[in-house]
């Protein structure tokens, strides 16, 4: 029995460093990884969200972009830091639900590398093309042009395997085309580059395309929303453009590495969940055409398992096959 004691006791002096600390968390600045470029949609929603949780925690949260590759490299080195409640993540559907269906040696584990904190929101897509030398404003006009001309076109990817490029395999599986796949590190700078008319399409969250269509320097196309949206009445849903058979839907959350106290944990999520839900931030979400969508850590946990599901039924259809991921080369 006094054996037994002392074993307690031993545990409970060693949990309490890890309580400590929790209890005077944040003591200095929090780092926070976000796995898409500056300027991107979502990187302007989670500036916005750490100068608020800033604030409220008392320390701040320095946003390091780290764009690319299907968000690989920023979950590899989410996984590798250390796990003390000073890195978070900013993870994606491609983090946990695509990537490990689509790559061979991947440099993290979904599944044991990272410890949930809260999904944040979802995306409203939209395909959006270039107005320089192309006259396309319908989804119809787009196929048929891309069926007249093969090669001829480019859309803008995130990557092998990431979002984007699976939607562009499952429409070339659809429409017999060969457009080519380009990749970029975000949202921002594929707008950018349908601006410029170094791309003639793209599938992004509309919050990307949005601020660039009153000069017509590009032109939205479809949306991906149940129904049309307010702010876009002329434009076609994807359902109503015929690509309702794909049922993708982007999301967005935040992870910490695994290994970080759970006290830690439940304190982040308090304070994303309670700032997703005021009406100010929702307004502002609401501005960037995304749904608000916070979770507790255990839904999360199993929201991601469902997606995995529905991202396994997307990857057959679009015909893609598994491959050794290869990192990037650095520039």
């Amino acid at each position: 029995m006094r054996h037994f004691a002392r074993i307690v006791a031993c545990c409970l002096l060693a949990a309490l460093p890890s309580v400590a600390g929790a209890q005077t968390y944040p003591d200095r600045p929090i780092r926070m990884i976000v796995s898409i470029a500056a300027g991107s949609v979502t990187d302007v929603i989670m500036r916005a969200a750490a100068v608020e949780l800033s604030s409220r925690l008392g320390q701040q949260l320095v946003i390091e972009n780290r764009g690319g590759a299907s968000g690989i490299p920023a979950a590899q080195q989410c996984a590798q830091a250390a796990p003390d409640g000073y890195t978070v993540c900013v993870i994606y559907h491609s983090t946990l639900a695509f990537n490990p269906l689509l790559f061979n040696k991947l440099p993290y584990d979904p599944d044991k590398d990272f410890a949930l904190i809260a999904r944040l929101f979802f995306l409203i897509e939209g395909i959006a093309v270039t107005t320089v030398g192309l006259d396309v404003k319908t989804v119809a006009e787009l196929k048929a042009l891309a069926t007249a001309k093969p090669n001829a076109l480019n859309y803008g990817t995130l990557g092998p395997g990431s979002y984007p490029d699976l939607f562009l395999k499952w429409l070339n599986n659809q429409w017999g085309t060969s457009i080519v796949g380009i990749p970029y590190r975000g949202g921002g700078p594929i707008a950018q580059a349908l601006v410029a008319g170094e791309l003639q399409m793209g599938n992004m969250g509309l919050g990307n395309f949005m601020p660039l269509l009153d000069g017509a320097k590009i032109q939205l196309v479809a949306v991906g929303a149940p129904k049309r949206l307010p702010s876009v009445p002329d434009v076609a849903t994807f359902a109503e453009a015929g690509l309702g058979d794909y049922q993708g839907r982007g999301w967005w959350g935040l992870a910490a590495p695994a290994g970080t106290p759970r006290a830690i944990i439940d304190k982040l999520n308090a304070e994303l969940v309670k700032l997703f839900g005021e009406p100010k931030f929702t307004a502002f979400l609401d501005k960037q055409l995304v749904i608000p969508a916070p979770t507790t850590p255990e839904e999360f946990a199993a929201f991601v398992k469902q997606d995995r599901q529905r991202a396994e039924h997307l990857i057959k259809l679009a015909s893609t096959p598994r491959e050794d991921y290869k990192p990037p080369e650095r520039p």
